[in-house]
Order: C-alpha cells, then sequence, then structure tokens
C-alpha cells in the first residue's frame, strides 16, 4: 500500500474544498428556483382565490337580484289572489243567475223534447215513404247492373269484330292493289289498240282452217276482246261487294264520331232529295251522279256540290284538307267517308265513265 504524503492530503483537502464550494453554489442556485416556483404557486393560488370571490360576489349580487324578484311576485301573487277571491265572489253571483236560466232552459227542453216527439212520429211516416223508395231504387239498381252486364258483353264483342274488320281491310287493300294492276294491264291492253287502216283481201272461208273466221277486221278486234273480257272480270271482282260485306258486318258497331248522325238526318235527307230533284232535273254534261257512291245520299250530294264538288274525279283527288272541308259540314261522317272508301269508289266511277266515253 503505497504511503500518503502531505502533498496527497493537500491535493484531497483541496479537492473536498472545491466540492463544498461547487455543492453550495449547486444548492443555491436550485433553492433559487424552488423560492421561484414557490412564489409562482402562490400566486396563482392568490389569483384563483380572487376569482373565486369575484365569482361569489356576482353570485351573491344574483342572489340579491333574485330575493327582490321573489319578493316583488309575492307581492303580485298576493294581489292577485285578492282579485281571485273577488271574482269568486262575482262568480257566485252569477251562479245564482245561471240557476235561475237553467230553470228556464228546463222548460225549454220540455217543449223540444215533445217537439221531438211529434217529429219522431212524422219520421216514421217518412220511412214508409222511403221504403217504397228503396224498393223502386232497387229496381233502378237492377236495371243498371244489367245494363253494366251488357255494356261489358259489348266490350268483349267489340275486339273480334275490330280484328275482324282489320282483316276485311287487308283485304281490300290487296284488292285494291289487284285491281290497280289490272287497271294498268288494261291500260297497257288500249294503248297497244290502234286502228289499223291496212287493206286485207277478203279470203274464202271454206280455205281457211277449223276455228278461223274470214272477216276484213283489223287483228286488234282480238286485242279489243282481251279488253272487254278484262273490263268484265274488273267489273265482277270489284271490291265494291267487299266492302259492302264489311259495312253490313260493321253496322252492329257503334260509329267513333257518328254520334251527331240521328234518324232526323236520314229523314231530312230525303226531303231535302225530294225537294231538290224536282228543281235540279238531269244533271248537266258537267255534273256527275254522286249518289252512286256508296253512303251518299240526296243531302249529301247536295252538300258536296254546295262545296263545289260535281264530278267523281274531285272526290277522287280529295286531300286530307278537303276531307276536313267536307267533315265540317257532315257531321259524323268524317271515318264514314274512310270506312265506305268514298275516294276509291269515286276513282270506280270515273273509270267505268271513261270506258263508256269511249
Amino acid at each position: 500500500m503505497p504511503e500518503l504524503t502531505a502533498v496527497h492530503v493537500g491535493i484531497i483537502a483541496a479537492m473536498l474544498v472545491v466540492g463544498v464550494i461547487l455543492g453550495w453554489l449547486f444548492r443555491g442556485d436550485r433553492c433559487a428556483k424552488e423560492k421561484i416556483a414557490i412564489n409562482a404557486g402562490w400566486q396563482d393560488q392568490i389569483e384563483s382565490q380572487q376569482s373565486e370571490h369575484s365569482r361569489l360576489a356576482e353570485q351573491n349580487k344574483s342572489l340579491m337580484e333574485q330575493i327582490s324578484q321573489y319578493q316583488a311576485s309575492h307581492k303580485e301573487a298576493t294581489n292577485r289572489a285578492k282579485e281571485l277571491s273577488e271574482s269568486l265572489k262575482e262568480s257566485f253571483v252569477q251562479r245564482d243567475e245561471l240557476a235561475v236560466q237553467a230553470k228556464g232552459f228546463r222548460a225549454k227542453l220540455e217543449v223540444a223534447i215533445a217537439q221531438r216527439n211529434r217529429l219522431k212520429s212524422e219520421n216514421d211516416s217518412n220511412e214508409s215513404q222511403g221504403a217504397a223508395t228503396a224498393s223502386s231504387l232497387k229496381d233502378k239498381d237492377d236495371k243498371i247492373f244489367k245494363l253494366s252486364r251488357e255494356l261489358t258483353s259489348w266490350q268483349n264483342r267489340v275486339p273480334p269484330l275490330v280484328e275482324k274488320y282489320q282483316e276485311r281491310e287487308q283485304r281490300i287493300r290487296s284488292l285494291e292493289d289487284e285491281l290497280e294492276s289490272a287497271r294498268e294491264e288494261l291500260h297497257r291492253l288500249e294503248d297497244s289498240v290502234r286502228p289499223d287502216h291496212t287493206r286485207i283481201e277478203p279470203v274464202d272461208a271454206d280455205s281457211l282452217p277449223d276455228g278461223l273466221d274470214a272477216s276484213n277486221e283489223p287483228h286488234a278486234s282480238t286485242a279489243e276482246h282481251e279488253v272487254a273480257a278484262l273490263q268484265d272480270q274488273i267489273h265482277d271482282d270489284s271490291a265494291d261487294d267487299v266492302v259492302e260485306e264489311i259495312v253490313e258486318d260493321e253496322e252492329i258497331l257503334p260509329d267513333d264520331d257518328a254520334d251527331d248522325y240521328t234518324v232526323n238526318d236520314d229523314v231530312d235527307s230525303i226531303d231535302h232529295g225530294e225537294s231538290t230533284s224536282a228543281s235540279n232535273g238531269d244533271d248537266s254534261p258537267e255534273t256527275d251522279d254522286l249518289k252512286k257512291i256508296k253512303g251518299v245520299g240526296p243531302a249529301i250530294e247536295k252538300t258536296l256540290k254546295s262545296l263545289g264538288i260535281h264530278r267523281f274525279n274531285q272526290i277522287a283527288e280529295m286531300s286530307e284538307y278537303d276531307i276536313d272541308r267536307v267533315a265540317q259540314q257532315l257531321k259524323g261522317f268524317r271515318s264514314r267517308i274512310y270506312r265506305e272508301d268514298w275516294i276509291g269508289q269515286a276513282r270506280d266511277l270515273q273509270y267505268r265513265k271513261n270506258s263508256d266515253n269511249c
């Protein structure tokens, strides 16, 4: 073990002195900080106590105000109690008056009961009459029920009839197409028929084969014969028969816009026809007999002529505007114009007229 010398002891003593000094300095610094912290804590507590004191002062002030309000309300309640006692006295007086009035009302009630009994007896007699009225109403209800059933049956019958009408309309259109093609064929044959002035020498009939005739007629007579046969076929297969059949089938259907057309219109049309037939006499060369169109009577013919429609070709060339103009004069006939195909009939009649003139 080394020996301790004075130097070592001096160094240790110096180190102890320095340590004490440093400890004292650190302790003083820590104490200063603690003092500052304690002062700050006390300052916070003082401020909190001051704020609490202010709050309590405000609360005390509000309590004083509430006490004053309670005192005022108590005073008002006392005054109101006095008023209520006075009103109670007045109500006692009114009660006595109402008791007197109730006696009067009781007397009136007895009179009303007597009147009620009298009205009840009258009501019993009215009920007997009401029973008869109820029976008549029941009969009417039964009749309405039967009519509603009939209406339902009609509504069930209408759709198949409409389908049938549409099928017939398609058939008419197909026939019209065939008729138009036949007309074109007829026009083509008529164009091929022209007068031939070529001189044909007479031929001995005995020298001709069987089935041939000797004639000076041009060869075009054979084409004329074909044209005549085709015209007969067109007339036989005309769409008028089909249209008439459809109209006969559709007579059971109600017309959409024929509400304004009644039996009186038919009578008026007959009267107008009889009155105008004698005055007009025979039609002029520029006027056609429009009554040949199915569905056109004397009165309708007169209306059409008043609108400036005198010939078949005018009806055949009618536009939608012309149809609207005619429908305004002939109320309830707009659908009839399409259903009975006035335009198609007029075309056929004009074609026949042209054929007859040729």
